[in-house]
């Protein structure tokens, strides 16, 4: 019998209504840019009549959620970064000298004075004065190399030592410490841009690597290139330096292994301050806006496990001296250690307002840049170009429906009609879900729905033909009808099986446009396939139900 049990019934209606009220808000207001959820969008548009309106009306308790904007629809920027490895070959020498020097002091005996040489970038040369002491100098530098962690497990170590002459060291790294450490470096660089974007609330950026030492990142509904250089280009590397002595004159020699930095708030102040830091920024592990016992905005800060160790060893064993919380090579603050700080925790003070505060909390969470970045390439990318590929979009499916709906209508009949409708909420629904998941909708995204509008209704074509061929078989209506769908359902699910796995495929391998095509098409199948198969078929049995014909025409 052609019959639908009364609880599928009110799940399929239930499962439509669901869908079409989640795609609401897309059409409900006027878009403001840079927001993705109705209510706060309608809210901060209010100026306008049509969110005046809409503003007035939108029930809170509704859904609000939207489907995102590609930056091919919605504008935004583009840049094309170059992460320049090589800088951390030098940030890396540097810091492996107090390493060297505290390893070769026990045996002063045998190798004499130590002292560090202008160097390379690349490269640490260390100057010992008992010429004698050569051969046990660079056996106990040697000992400090570190087999590099690959791949394909433990290779070369990480530094090669040699000797310049009769009483020089000279330290490099290996060649396969290159290759490791430029690895790290760019995979380091692209998670740090990441987090920034991400902890500015962005929507949906594409950010990927490019060739060996490059990094692809597209930001929709940023206003400019420029802007999205601001948040990703501060280098917000923060270190705790030992403090050597305090000037006025910016020409002053700052000595082998120290250097030379001015103070953020005192302006004509200079700091000469150790090189090789105690602690730095990657040792930060959470760092919040505050406010210091004087109401002035500040920055709280948590060190892990190694850093709150590396802070209390220090701390405890230079009382009374001065020590620099150094902020992209300016001085913060240089305060006095007063006593032991074993907790791994602090607080940054300093001449800060409280936007500068809170930003410099989100920098130092993300963590500091390891190297420059070099940006070759960029692009701000205006609304209006995505405007016209909406609007292309937007005659594209109507004209595609359209077609379709006649085609329907004038091969089917009433049967066309019951198809057309489906049709209709299969959009619904597809934008229902876009809108749930927090999909992407771009330039191919609408290719995909308007390849969908076209797919959505093989399933009832198929239905409907072999509702035909029950027909010329002398089967009563009811009957065709049940046959009809029940005979048809294998070949339907046969073809949309095979075609959402190339969906799926397309994901998976895919990036930015294919993705947003795979995405429209994924959920046009499983929404066609919806409807086709029940709701469709709700609607052919409620009217049966109704009218009871003799005999019907497909």
């Amino acid at each position: 019998m052609l019959q639908i049990e009364g609880w599928k019934r009110v799940l399929i209606w239930a499962t439509v209504v669901a869908g079409l009220i989640l795609a609401l808000p897309n059409g409900f207001y006027t878009r403001v840019e840079g927001h993705n959820d109705a209510a706060q969008a309608i809210e901060l548009g209010a100026d306008t009549p049509e969110n005046q309106s809409a503003l007035a009306q939108w029930p809170t308790w509704m859904p609000s959620s939207l489907v995102n904007l590609g930056l091919d629809l919605r504008g935004g920027a583009h840049l094309l970064a170059e992460v320049q490895v090589a800088d951390v070959y030098a940030s890396r020498m540097e810091a492996s000298w107090p390493e060297i020097r505290d390893a070769l002091r026990p045996e002063r005996n045998t190798v004499g004075t130590i002292r560090l040489q202008q160097s390379a970038p690349d490269e640490l040369r260390v100057r010992i004065s008992e010429e004698s002491g050569m051969q046990r100098a660079l056996q106990i530098v040697r000992s400090l190399a570190v087999p590099v962690q690959t791949l394909t497990g433990v290779g070369a170590n990480d530094i090669e030592v040699r000797a310049d002459g009769t009483n020089v060291i000279v330290v490099t790294l290996s060649d396969a410490e290159k290759l490791a450490s430029d690895e790290r470096t760019v995979q380091q660089s692209l998670e740090i841009v990441r987090r920034r974007i991400d902890e500015v609330g962005t929507r949906e950026p594409t950010i990927q690597r490019q060739g060996a030492d490059r990094i692809l990142i597209q930001v929709p509904g940023i206003g400019s290139a420029a802007e999205l250089k601001a948040i990703i280009g501060t280098t917000a590397q923060l270190t705790f330096n030992p403090v050597v002595s305090r000037t006025a004159d910016p020409d002053q020699s700052p000595g082998l292994g120290n250097k030379l930095v001015p103070s953020l708030d005192e302006p004509g102040q200079f700091y000469v301050i150790e090189s090789a830091p105690v602690v730095t920024g990657e040792d930060l592990v959470d760092a919040q806006p505050a406010f210091d016992q004087n109401g002035n905005p500040a920055v709280n800060f948590r060190f892990n496990t190694s850093g709150a160790r590396s802070f209390g060893d220090y701390t405890a064993e230079n009382i009374g001296s001065p020590f620099a919380i150094v902020l992209d090579d300016e001085v913060v603050s240089a305060p006095v250690i007063q006593s032991h700080i074993p907790g791994g925790s602090g607080i940054i003070t300093g001449n800060f307002d409280v936007e500068e505060s809170t930003n410099l909390a989100v920098l130092l969470r993300a963590g500091a840049l390891p190297a420059e970045l070099t940006f070759l390439e960029e692009r701000t990318i205006g609304p209006e170009l995505g405007q016209d590929s909406i609007d292309a979009g937007k005659v594209a499916t109507m004209v595609a429906f359209a077609a379709v709906l006649v085609f329907m209508f004038l091969s089917y009949g009433l049967f066309g009609i019951f198809a057309n409708i489906a049709l209709i909420v299969n959009i619904g629904l597809i934008f229902g879900l876009l809108s749930l998941i927090g999909a992407t909708l771009t330039l191919p995204g609408i290719a995909g729905i308007v390849l969908t509008v076209g797919m959505a209704v093989d399933a009832n074509v198929l239905i409907f033909e072999r509702i035909r061929e029950e027909l010329k078989s002398a089967r009563g209506p009811a009957r065709a009808i049940e046959l009809g769908y029940e005979k048809a359902l294998s070949a339907i699910l046969d073809a949309n099986i095979t075609t959402f796995i190339t969906a799926v495929i397309l994901f998976a391998m895919g990036s930015g446009p294919v993705r947003g095509f795979a995405i429209t098409l994924g959920l046009g199948i499983m929404t066609s396939v919806f409807t086709a198969i029940f709701v469709t078929r709700l609607l052919l049995v409620m009217w049966f139900e109704r009218r009871r014909p003799k005999t019907i025409e497909v």
